[in-house]
């Protein structure tokens, strides 16, 4: 069976390539840079470059696949976020228009609605229902909140002693290792080519963004404490962060949306990474 997987140098797309591999499939990894695949292409993934917005390269490269693996790529932060993730998800269906696929996994978001400018929840909510509407089964992965977003508070933990969080300490917001994404979109990448999700996937236990804080310390045994941002400063938050304004406003109603309605299923898919073996290893690197 040959898997074609997009956004594979990412972190949930690298996590999929390797489980792939272990089982001994064939494995073309799509990436925008092949010299950001140079470790996959170690462990025997084929690299195919193409650029998302490029529609008949990306179409060649994903030719041939029985299954494929669709991520719509988040958008350089410095740019209309909405508008450009919109752009590359209409790229991306049309690269996959009339193809013969067996079978597409799809990586959307918990809190996944219809709306105008939430950051992504409303793109991959539109990414969803056009999935439903073509011909290929498509299983949709609802992934909780990355517990790689929280990377970029690495330095302000170890210099400051200090996380900073939109979301109140006592906010329990739920959490996933990207490895743990990976493993469970292989284990739909190998399943019957049939539609099925929506799927949540999450970690081991919820967590609350105070929790977040709290890993730090313990990683690495220094007192870390969560300072929270307040609603009125969000955007100027983002913005400080790289933003552009269009995207600062995005995201920041994409943060109130998720406090306002947060996604917080029944009975979800559980990964094994906890929040504080995700962090302590994410320590470990850095200092490595």
């Amino acid at each position: 069976m040959r898997h074609v997987v997009l956004g594979a140098t990412g972190h949930v797309g690298s996590a999929l390539v390797s489980a792939l591999l272990a089982r001994g499939e064939a494995v073309t990894a799509v990436t925008r840079d092949a010299g950001h695949a140079e470790a996959l292409r170690r462990q025997g993934a084929a690299i195919a470059e193409a650029d998302v917005f490029d529609v008949p390269a990306l179409r060649r490269a994903i030719e041939g696949a029985q299954r494929l693996f669709l991520l719509n790529p988040p958008a350089p932060p410095d740019t209309d976020t909405s508008a450009e993730e919109r752009r590359s998800l209409r790229c991306i269906l049309g690269a996959i228009e009339g193809l013969p696929l067996e079978k597409i996994v799809a990586e959307s978001t918990y809190g996944a609605q219809p709306g105008d400018r939430l950051g992504d929840l409303d793109v991959l909510y539109d990414m969803e229902q056009a999935l439903a509407e073509q011909p290929v089964p498509v299983s949709v992965i609802r992934a909780a909140y990355y517990m790689s977003n929280w990377d970029a508070a690495l330095a302000g933990a170890q210099g400051e002693g200090v996380v900073e969080s939109l979301f109140p300490g006592d906010f329990e917001l739920p959490m996933v290792a990207p490895e743990d994404l990976g493993r469970y979109a292989a284990r739909l990448m190998f399943g019957a080519a049939e539609s099925s999700g929506p799927h949540y996937v999450e970690g081991p236990e919820r967590c609350t963004t105070a929790d977040v804080a709290a890993a730090f310390e313990a990683a690495l045994g220094r007192p870390v404490r969560l300072v929270e941002v307040p609603p009125a400063q969000w955007e100027d938050w983002f913005r400080r962060a790289g933003f552009s304004a269009a995207g600062a406003a995005s995201y920041a109603a994409m943060t109130r949306a998720t406090l306002d309605n947060p996604a917080r299923p029944a009975a979800p898919e559980r990964g094994s990474v906890s929040l504080k073996d995700y962090v302590a290893a994410l320590v470990r690197r850095q200092a490595g």
